[in-house]
Parts: structure tokens; sequence; C-alpha cells
């Protein structure tokens, strides 16, 4: 009798369950994910939870292919050579295979007072505390949102629907992916909301204060909450285990998502930089990322050679509160075309959007390789092999 093979996945979001899911086509797999948190959840809806319109998660058994584990837990090391993962809980785990999917963050802000007074909305437990501190608040309390892109607008236009007094400091250009259109269609949803919009060089915020905020240009804004969502980051897991990562610590990998320290570990999801050139992070290239690494893995153990990553975009869709939208069209390279939809047609499509990527993880977990991906971002124009951003100890 074959031996099964032990295939570990680190992280349970959109790439680590897609990949989780698409191994289920070899019966001799032996899948375990490891995610600190025991329930799915949706980032994409966390400025819904925050405003009281969605749970944002979703229970693992309704998403998991029947024999794959869970072990809620997190991975503190990996040990590349002895093929072994060490747990916050105590003990390791062995594996033949791994993939590295830990996803993203917010990125901790250096800004004084940030750490102490702003609320972070990037993972599920910032989120739920935010959501406790506006039920406390009064609700004529003003808010601040600092951030201007996809994150910052979501949570604004949710918060403001609701009718919360709130500003958004943009720290530079509104909505900077979209092509002018669909930014003045956006700026001109949020002011319908009721939300004031500071942009421009000097709309960086220099400090944070338990009741007011203060700009590049010294002004003074009343912020009884402040909502940091400027920045994302990913875990130093790679970083601190000794594998090769670019600056941001993103796991380095060659084109078919192979780590180029070791053909045993593969990564998707925001946490990778495959020749050394991260696509957009996103569930709209998470997950395609998550198949192919569980692709490049299942091409290898039957011998064939992986194919080149080749991952398409169709755009961004941008939330405006739970009746209105904006979706710009993008190239397949992930560049914004003039084009943009905007109005309750774009929000019925993005609350397609949000539903379709749930949807498309259960149908690997019943039916694993039945999704395709979008195609055609032209990724193998240019690309140099990946050069180590720091040196292995």
């Amino acid at each position: 009798m074959t031996e099964n093979i032990d295939v570990v996945v680190i992280g349970g979001g959109y790439a680590g369950i897609a990949a989780a899911n698409r191994l289920r086509s070899r019966a001799d797999l032996s899948i375990t994910v490891i995610n600190p948190r025991p329930r799915f959840v949706e980032r994409i809806r966390l400025h819904q939870l925050v405003a009281g319109t969605s749970q944002a998660v979703v229970e693992y058994d309704t998403m998991l292919g029947a024999g794959i584990s869970l072990i809620v837990d997190e991975v503190t090391t990996i040990d590349a050579a002895g093929r072994t993962v060490a747990l916050l809980s105590g003990g390791t785990i062995s594996y033949d295979y791994l993939i590295y999917a830990v996803g993203s963050r917010n990125a901790a802000p250096t800004v004084p007072g940030a750490a102490e007074y702003a609320y972070g909305i990037a993972e599920f437990e910032q989120a739920d505390r935010l959501r406790a501190a506006l039920a406390e608040a009064d609700p004529a309390a003003p808010i601040t949102v600092v951030g201007g892109g996809p994150t910052g607008i979501e949570t604004a236009a949710e918060l403001a629907e609701t009718g919360r007094p709130l500003t958004l400091i943009c720290g530079g250009q509104l909505a900077p992916y979209l092509q002018p259109p669909a930014r003045r269609s956006v700026a001109r949803q949020l002011t319908r909301l009721g939300v004031t919009i500071i942009d421009g060089p000097q709309s960086k915020v220099t400090t944070v204060h338990s009741t007011h905020i203060t700009l590049a240009d010294d002004r003074t804004l009343p912020s009884e909450i402040t909502i940091w969502t400027a920045g994302f980051t990913v875990p130093d897991l790679a970083t601190r285990s000794g594998l090769h990562t670019d600056p941001q610590g993103r796991l380095l990998t060659d084109e078919t998502l192979t780590s180029i320290d070791d053909p045993h570990i593969f990564a998707a999801g925001d946490a990778t930089a495959p020749s050394g050139q991260p696509l957009r992070m996103s569930c709209q290239a998470a997950i395609p990322l998550g198949l192919h690494a569980a692709d490049t893995l299942l091409n290898r153990l039957a011998s064939a050679e992986p194919s080149l990553l080749n991952i398409g975009f169709v755009g961004q869709s941008l939330s405006l509160g739970r009746k209105k939208a904006t979706i710009q069209i993008a190239h397949l390279n992930d560049t914004a075309m003039r084009p943009y939809l905007a109005g309750r047609l774009a929000a019925t499509i993005k609350e397609a959007v949000c539903k379709s990527t749930i949807n498309t993880l259960c149908a690997e977990s019943h039916n694993p390789g039945s999704t395709s991906t979008i195609k055609g971002g032209n990724r193998q124009r240019r690309l140099a092999p990946p050069t180590a951003s720091r040196q292995l100890s």
C-alpha cells in the first residue's frame, strides 16, 4: 500500500482554502490546514461587520472538502530542512509539501499616537473591536477614516450610510487605482452620503490623539474614533524561518509559485512574490494563486511540467454603502481602463462578486478542479529570475 503524502497549508483564507480544496483531486494526499481562527473570515466584508450589516464569517464545515483536517493554531516557524512547522501551542507537524498562504494584515502605523488611539480593520478581531467601540460611542461622535484606498472608501461609505458623521483622510489621492471618471464617481457618492473628503499632499495624518488628529498642514480635526486603513503588510513567518523574501517579507517564488529555496514549498495569496513581482493584494488574485499553487504541486507529483503563472484581472469594485458601488474596468494586466460602472447596477454586481468568492471555494470543495480562472495577465513579458532580498543564515 502506498503511504499518503502529507500536505500542510498554512493559512485558512481565500488562497489557502482554494489550494486545500483543489488538492483533493488526489486521494493519496493527507491535507491539513493550520489557521489561527476556527471560522473563515470574509475579509472583503469586514467593513460590513463594523457597520452591522454582515457577520463576515463562514463555518469551515461548509467550505472545506471532506477529509481535510483543520488545526486552529498559529505556525511560529518553518523548518524547511526538517520539513516541520512549529505551533504556538507547542509541538510540531511534519509535512512532505507545504503551501504558504498566510495572507496580509494592517501595517503597524508609525504615526505618533496611531498605535494607541486608532482602530485597525484588516483582521476580524480588529473589526470586531471597532464594531464594539462604535456601538458604545455617541451616534453624533465625529469619526475619521485614514486611508483613501478600497478599505478606507468602503468603510467610510458603510458607516456614513448609517448616519455617522465621517471624514475620510486620503493621505494623498482618493482611490489612486481608479481612472479620473471613476474617481469622480466615487467622490460624488461619498459626498452624497455625507462623507467629508480631505485629499491632496497636505492630507497626511501626522499625529493621532484620543479626541482629534493633526494633519501635515497643522490642521486639527475632531475625531472620537479614528480608523486606520493606510497600508498593508504580511506576517514575517517566512523571514523568521530563514526563507528568501522580498523587502516586504513576501515569500519569493518562481513563476510556478515554487519557493526559490525549497521545491517542497509553494506559496499563494498576498504573502507571495512570484519572480519578485507580487500581484495586487486582493481576493481576486488570492483564489487563482491558491489554485495555481495546488496545480503546481499536483503536476510535480504526476511528474508533469507545471504551468507558468497566467492570471488576468478584470478591475476593482468598491461598495459605497449597501445601495451603490463603483466598478473600475481594467485590462487583464491590472491596469485601469477609462470605462467604469456606477450606481445600483454596480452594487448588484459587487454583491454578486462577493458571494462568488465563497461559492467558488465551496465548488472546489465538492468538485476539485472545477474552477477555471481568468487568464491573460501577460506576466512573462519581461520577468527575470527573482533575486534574494536577504541572506540565508
